[in-house]
C-alpha cells in the first residue's frame, strides 16, 4: 500500500537536455545530440533458417514476404528539479532483455557537452544479461584544461561500476531502489538494505567531485555494447514492449548540518499523465533505440518505461 504524504509545492524547472551515452560499459547517456531516425535492424526473406548477419542485419525464413524493417523505441523519465544531496527512492519492477539498460540515476545535465563541462553522475543499472544482478557506478569527469601553449587537454571519464546480486529476479515483482548522495558519501540500497558506500578519500576521488547540482532520472533502452549488456536482436520485442514499472518515487532532502534527511515530495503516478512540476519526458537518440514520448505513460498507478519495435 502507498504512505500518502501532504506534499509541498515543487518549484518548476526548465526541461531538462538532452543526455547522451557512451558506447561501452559506463554511461549512461550519449556524448551527441543526434537528430536522426531511430535505429532499426533489416530483415530479409531467407528460404530456411535463421541467420544472424550481423548486430544491425537480421536474415529470417521465409518463402513470400518482403524486407521488413523494425525502429526500435526506448523512454525516458527526465526529472526537473535540480538537486545537491538527497535520498532518492523508487519501488519499481525492471526490465531486461539481452542488450537492455533499465535504470534510475542523478545526472549533472550539461555532463554530455563534453570541453569546460565536468561529468557528475550516480547510476543504478539491471543490464540485458541477467535480471539476478544490477550495476552501481559512479562516473566523474574533469572539464579540460588549457595548457600554457594554448593546447588543450582532454580529461576523460572516470567510472568505478560494481555488479550486485539481488537474490532475486527483478524482472519478476516490485522492489524498492535507493540513492543517497551527501557531501561525506555516496550509497546504494536494495529493500532498504545498503549494498554499497563510496565515502570521502578513496583512490578515486569522486564522491570528493560529486558537487553539482544533478536531476533525478529514469530510462529503458538498448545498448550497441555486446560485452556489457549482451547482443540486442529485437526479437524479444516481438510479442510486445518490455517495461519498466515505476510504483513510486519518493525525494528527501538533506539537512548538512543535523547530517538527517526530511521527505521533501512523493509521487505515486495515481493521475492520468506525469506532474509537470518534476517530470518531463526524453526524446533523443539512445544508442540503438530513439527515446519519444509515447514510450512513457501513467497507468494503473505507475509510470511505464516501454522498450519496443515498430515496422517503418
Amino acid at each position: 500500500m502507498k504512505t500518502k504524504y501532504m506534499l509541498p509545492t515543487a518549484l518548476a524547472f526548465v526541461a531538462a537536455i538532452a543526455i547522451g551515452c557512451s558506447d561501452d560499459s559506463t554511461a549512461t547517456a550519449p556524448e551527441e545530440q543526434a537528430e536522426v531516425p531511430a535505429s532499426s535492424a533489416t530483415i530479409e526473406p531467407a528460404s530456411s533458417e535463421t541467420i544472424i548477419q550481423s548486430s544491425e542485419t537480421i536474415v529470417l525464413s521465409s518463402s513470400s514476404a518482403g524486407p521488413v524493417s523494425y525502429a526500435y523505441y526506448g523512454a525516458e523519465l527526465t526529472g526537473r528539479d535540480q538537486f545537491t544531496y538527497g535520498r532518492f527512492e523508487a519501488r519499481m519492477k525492471m526490465l531486461s532483455i539481452p542488450g537492455s539498460v533499465s535504470s534510475m540515476f542523478l545526472y549533472y545535465d550539461p555532463s554530455y557537452l563534453l570541453g569546460k563541462q565536468p561529468w557528475n553522475e550516480i547510476d543504478i543499472e539491471v543490464l540485458g544479461t541477467t535480471d539476478t544482478s544490477w550495476q552501481a557506478n559512479l562516473i566523474t569527469r574533469y572539464p579540460n584544461d588549457t595548457l600554457e601553449n594554448g593546447t588543450v587537454k582532454k580529461n576523460t571519464k572516470v567510472t568505478s561500476e560494481s555488479k550486485h546480486p539481488f537474490g532475486f529476479g527483478a524482472t519478476e515483482d516490485f522492489h524498492l531502489f535507493t540513492l543517497v548522495w551527501t557531501p561525506e558519501y555516496i550509497s546504494w540500497e536494495i529493500d532498504s538494505v545498503e549494498i554499497r558506500r563510496d565515502t570521502l578519500g578513496m583512490a578515486k576521488g569522486q564522491v570528493e567531485f560529486m558537487t553539482q547540482q544533478q536531476s533525478l532520472r529514469f530510462n529503458v533502452w538498448a545498448s550497441k555494447s555486446q560485452a556489457w549488456v549482451g547482443k540486442f536482436t529485437g526479437d524479444e520485442l516481438a510479442d510486445g514492449p518490455k517495461i519498466q514499472y515505476i510504483d513510486y518515487v519518493r525525494v528527501y532532502k538533506y539537512d548538512e548540518a543535523t547530517k538527517s534527511f526530511t521527505l521533501d515530495w512523493q509521487d505515486d503516478f495515481d493521475g492520468d499523465d506525469l506532474n509537470d512540476d518534476h517530470w518531463s519526458r526524453g526524446a533523443w537518440e539512445m544508442e540503438k533505440v530513439m527515446l519519444r514520448h509515447e514510450n512513457l505513460i501513467v497507468k494503473d498507478g505507475m509510470a511505464q518505461l516501454m522498450l519496443s519495435r515498430e515496422v517503418e
